[in-house]
């Protein structure tokens, strides 16, 4: 008790006067004799001058004005950039001309930085493609490339590539919003969930979500988006004017009933008959030959089976309990989805499948790395995370081969025409980029770095 009295007095920020490490202890020696610890000089002081930086490069280059006559341009200043080229970093200097405000640019140099954008493509394939930590990714470039980069200058460079996509991310958005078919699913993930949408061209991202009404209707707005939304039956889903119900799922549920009870024979009848009615409609699905009146007739004739069915196992208003419990609550959900006509929208509508399995392997490795606490710790990393991995992604889609040589000579073409790929086409499909909101936050903002603020559905 004595103890205890004497602990309630300390104040609990003062430091332990007992060593606890070698030293620890040496420097309690050196206070007791009165000797001050001589401090240890660093090697090199602060950053390293522009100077010694132009020494240490391999080669100078120089750089005028885009249209400008190099005869009336005067040498403005000297920058060095680090650059991969055949596998190995090397440090170019580049001599900037100017004429009167105008500048020369680095190609392939983003901003005022020092380093080119193939490694910050590079670093961010690695940390959010192939999940590698911040520090691993550092020790790669390090050893493959012979690029010494800190864990302080990978975090920044992460954060400069983010920004400079932001805009790119907002077109991606406003693309996916009218898309014809948007499959989507979701996880936990350390913050909230993490959300993926997917068209046949897009990726779209969204991590450390709130899993609600007010997150899906930012995202996609159950008033006007008016494609196809191929989801499983989670109740956020429910309510959109056209949807397709992911098979996959309403099967899982009914195997696994078969084998928590394999002596009960309806449930080994109702595996099968919907199974076989999936098939069936996968088959018209898949056969060219059939018309538009042929699909809805043979469409007419799935969902009288399907009806059948679900009468003949029905079990409404009985008290069950158990596996006989998620019996009746499977077929009634087959029930409610067989009469919201969102069953087989996949066999008359082209570009639709019956599963949302393609969501599902995009979040695959997300849901790894969660289990593993490989995962973002503040909403603002989780926003990096979001407009990095949509971006790259959907190129990793778009592109012919996903290359870094690909992806750098794409990138190129935006900084050469002012404008990006994702820009041209949501100029294609006449949409404009929605007024931003009275606070002028974009749409990360709002439904990422206000996680903390409660959200209803």
């Amino acid at each position: 008790q004595a103890e205890v009295e004497e602990l309630k007095e300390k104040n609990p920020t003062d430091r332990l006067e007992e060593p606890f490490s070698e030293k620890a202890e040496e420097r309690r020696q050196a206070k007791a004799k009165g000797k001050r610890r001589k401090r240890r000089t660093p090697k090199r002081r602060g950053r390293l001058s522009t100077a010694k930086k132009i020494a240490r490069a391999t080669r100078t280059e120089v750089v005028y004005p885009d249209d400008c006559d190099p005869h009336d341009c005067k040498l403005s200043h000297t920058r060095v950039a680090w650059r991969l080229e055949d596998g190995r970093a090397v440090l170019v200097a580049y001599e900037i001309y100017r004429q009167g405000n105008r500048y020369g640019q680095p190609p392939g140099v983003p901003g005022r930085g020092e380093f080119g954008m193939e490694i910050l493509i590079a670093l961010a394939y690695q940390v959010y493609t192939l999940g590698l930590s911040l520090d691993k990714a550092c020790q790669v470039l390090g050893v493959f490339q012979n690029l010494s980069l800190k864990k302080s200058q990978g975090n920044a460079l992460l954060n400069q590539l983010a920004r400079t996509w932001e805009q790119e991310f907002d077109t991606l958005c406003m693309l996916l919003a009218n898309s014809a078919v948007v499959y989507c699913d979701e996880t936990g993930w350390s913050i909230n969930s993490v959300w993926a949408f997917l068209t046949d061209t897009l990726t779209v991202m969204f991590y450390g979500v709130h899993k609600d009404g007010k997150t899906l209707a930012q995202i996609l707005d159950k008033a006007t988006f008016a494609g196809v939304l191929v989801s499983d039956d989670a109740a956020i889903y429910q309510g959109f004017s056209q949807a397709q119900k992911c098979w996959a799922h309403l099967l899982r549920k009914a195997i696994k009933l078969t084998l928590q009870a394999p002596e009960d024979t309806r449930y080994r009848e109702l595996t099968d008959s919907l199974l076989s009615i999936y098939r069936t409609a996968k088959r018209v699905a898949n056969d060219k030959r059939f018309s538009a009146v042929g699909r809805q007739r043979r469409v007419k004739e799935l969902e009288e089976d399907l009806l059948v069915l679900c009468s003949v196992h029905s079990l409404e208003g009985s008290e069950t309990e158990g596996v006989e419990d998620d019996y009746r609550r499977l077929v009634n959900e087959v029930t409610r989805l067989l009469l919201a006509e969102e069953l087989f929208v996949f066999v008359t509508t082209e570009g639709v499948d019956g599963d949302n399995n393609v969501s599902e392997r995009e979040l695959r490795d997300d849901a790894q790395r969660r289990d593993t606490g490989r995962t973002n710790k503040k909403p603002t990393g989780a926003k990096r995370q979001s407009i990095i991995a949509s971006v790259l992604r959907t190129l990793g889609k778009q592109l012919s081969e996903f290359t870094l040589g690909s992806v750098l000579a794409e990138i190129q073409r935006w900084a050469e025409r002012g404008r990006s790929c994702f820009t041209d086409q949501a100029k294609a499909a006449g949409l404009n980029r929605p007024p931003p909101d009275a606070e002028q936050r974009s749409l990360l903002d709002r439904i990422i770095l206000d996680v903390d603020q409660p959200q209803t559905a």
